[in-house]
């Protein structure tokens, strides 16, 4: 058995992203990169429309392993074949590699996530089962309130209180729950 994954968030604002693949699964991919700011470079002999995108740049060719040069980080979304290769090249130049339905190939696993307001939630199987990180996915975000961005600023004040005071993190949990069921219950009188 492998070691669990470390879960983590990347800010990809204005970091140079290596997208390997022109279908489907790729454009699919290049929303998510684009919405968190990545520059990104796609690379595929043949690209469809929704990946010529403006601040996108495209090159219409076979991956080669300089493609890598310079990224923070790779997403293959092509054959087997090419993702090992993409793989290959993203190991020699220590950069985490999100290989998409080809988990062998991945040094990164996208979760199963949704958002709502800033709350980001993502859902692993470490790359085993996509489709119930999909589900367990749908499920949290049955639960989790619209009104959640309250939360967040809620949260965030009682933070900032919480650190001028020195109260030590392990007694915030219960601050904060005590808080929100007094904002609930302000709202119900």
């Amino acid at each position: 058995m492998t070691a669990p994954v470390f879960p983590i968030f990347l800010r990809l604002a204005g970091r140079p992203v290596v997208l390997v693949g022109g279908g489907q699964v790729a454009a699919t991919k290049l929303e998510g990169l684009l919405r968190g700011g990545a520059q990104v470079t796609v690379v595929a002999p043949e690209v469809r429309s929704e990946l010529e995108r403006d601040g996108v740049t495209l090159l219409k060719r076979e991956f080669e392993a300089s493609d890598l040069d310079g990224a923070w980080f790779a997403v293959a979304a092509a054959t087997p074949a090419v993702n090992r290769q993409v793989a290959d090249a993203a190991e020699e130049r220590r950069i985490f590699v999100n290989a998409v339905d080809d988990p062998a190939s991945a040094s990164a696993y996208a979760g199963g996530v949704f958002r709502r307001g800033r709350l980001t939630v993502a859902i692993s199987t470490d790359g085993d089962a996509p489709a119930l990180a999909g589900l367990v996915r749908e499920g949290l975000e049955a639960l989790v309130p619209e009104e959640i961005e309250t939360w967040l600023e809620l949260s965030r004040s009682q933070a900032r209180l919480w650190r001028q005071s020195g109260i030590p993190m392990e007694e915030r949990r219960p601050l904060l729950l005590e808080a929100l069921n007094q904002l609930y219950a302000e709202r119900a009188s």
